[in-house]
């Protein structure tokens, strides 16, 4: 009996070393952008990503065939839908920015991507792998591509590596060009044309493509999407504005007929623009910053950047990354932030 007991918890403990080890095999560790360790199976083939810009990084590192649950944002997103129109048919779990959680359960995820705490909460209390891919600079854009790539695995990595190198180089390229400008512009960048007085300031990643794009920011104040008064703007006097989803028609249209802001230098110059929109807006939180960096610096300085050709870059960008040939109208529609 004792000899049976004995060879009984031998098994028992073989058996679990076994099960931990396959279990290990199974699973691996990735750091999120929170410095979170978070575990993750070896395989994934289930992506729910709850992050509308980082959708955009799955389509580029060519995983969007993995993603069963997006964004109502996404789905409605124009080029998106062009580049992939499956992203349609995806299911998007949320009620504004709250989960739905037997939704999001139903679509048996092997990974939630989020940039939300509440979302990454309530995802972890369903016991549900979660990554939070947020980042606020371009050392964190190029991290989170590299995150991204490495939840996604296959081709992915290489593919983010390609991308970090082509954001590095058209930042290196437009310093180098703007570099002996004779002036450099204050820009004011307004997040869409709905509240003109929503602004973005110091120490956010739209600050740094003005400054790379040899521009300075007309607002001192730091921060993303901060409220300032018609008589803030009105004393930074900008002579640039740069406005977020909306199209340079649109924007000089709503800025002449404010009162107070139609008087400002930029406005009176016709020196207001949309900014680009593509698979999502280039401005903010986009892998399209690459394409970004470009066009900023083509519009403070022309002379300087007249060797680059948006056109041009807008098609090579989408043939290289997302495999979709653009006609020269659909990269000028894109451009002009147009559908």
């Amino acid at each position: 009996m004792k000899k049976l007991l004995k060879v009984l918890v031998v098994f028992l403990l073989f058996s679990s070393v076994i099960t931990s080890s396959a279990l290990a095999s199974s699973t691996r560790t990735v750091t999120d952008m929170t410095g979170q360790k978070v575990k993750i199976p070896k395989s994934i083939k289930r992506v729910a990503d709850l992050w509308h810009a980082n959708n955009q990084v799955v389509l580029l590192l060519g995983g969007q065939k993995k993603l069963v649950a997006t964004t109502p944002l996404v789905k409605k997103q124009h080029w998106f839908t062009i580049v992939y129109p499956r992203i349609t048919k995806v299911t998007a779990p949320l009620a504004g920015n709250q989960i739905q959680v037997e939704e999001l359960i139903k679509t048996h995820p092997d990974v939630v991507i989020t940039a939300d705490p509440a979302q990454a909460k309530t995802a972890k209390q369903a016991k549900l792998p979660t990554v939070n891919a947020m980042y606020t600079d371009f050392a964190g854009l190029k991290k989170s591509v590299m995150l991204t790539a490495t939840i996604l695995g296959g081709d992915a990595p290489k593919i983010g590596r390609q991308y970090n190198r082509e954001l590095t180089q058209n930042i290196n390229l437009v310093e180098r060009q703007v570099k002996d400008r004779k002036s450099t512009p204050t820009v004011l960048h307004i997040v869409n044309s709905a509240d003109l007085t929503k602004v973005d300031g110091q120490k956010t990643i739209i600050n740094e493509w003005i400054k790379i794009a040899g521009g300075r920011n007309a607002i001192t104040e730091s921060g993303n999407q901060i409220s300032v008064t018609p008589e803030e703007l009105i004393k930074a006097n900008p002579d640039v504005i740069i406005v977020g989803s909306s199209t340079t028609a649109h924007a000089r249209k709503v800025l002449q007929t404010n009162k107070q802001l139609r008087q400002l230098k930029a406005v009176r110059e016709k020196k207001v623009y949309g900014n680009p929109q593509g698979t999502f807006p280039w401005d903010r939180y986009s892998a399209e910053e690459a394409l970004q960096v470009l066009w900023a610096a083509k519009i403070l300085h022309p002379q300087e950047m007249k060797n680059i050709n948006m056109v041009s870059e807008v098609q090579h960008f989408y043939q290289k990354y997302y495999h979709y040939r653009l006609t020269p109208n659909q990269a000028q529609r894109i451009l002009a932030s147009e559908n």
